[in-house]
């Protein structure tokens, strides 16, 4: 690999580094929202729970857990180390 294509690996492996923190950012916000539409979810009367107002709040929690697991899946990590590979 010429010096050219090193420098450009290199420079995408600052910018995924850079996503990581990004990433971890954004999860957590998820996981906060998660976290407070659970919570108005589980303090609803059952009969609301059962009704559209509960099927919502629970369709709202299970995608928000689905955005959650798939930024997990994310595996940045691996990514970084497949470029060191390809740069060595």
């Amino acid at each position: 690999m010429n010096k050219e294509r090193r420098a450009e690996i290199a420079k995408l492996a600052e910018r995924i580094e850079a996503l990581k923190g990004e990433f971890e950012s954004i999860r957590e916000e998820l996981e906060t929202v998660r976290d407070a539409e659970s919570e108005y979810y589980d303090n609803m009367p059952e009969s609301f729970q059962q009704g559209e107002k509960g099927e919502r709040a629970q369709a709202a929690v299970d995608a928000l857990e689905s955005a959650v697991s798939d930024l997990e899946s994310c595996d940045l990590d691996s990514i970084l180390g497949y470029l060191e590979t390809a740069g060595e």
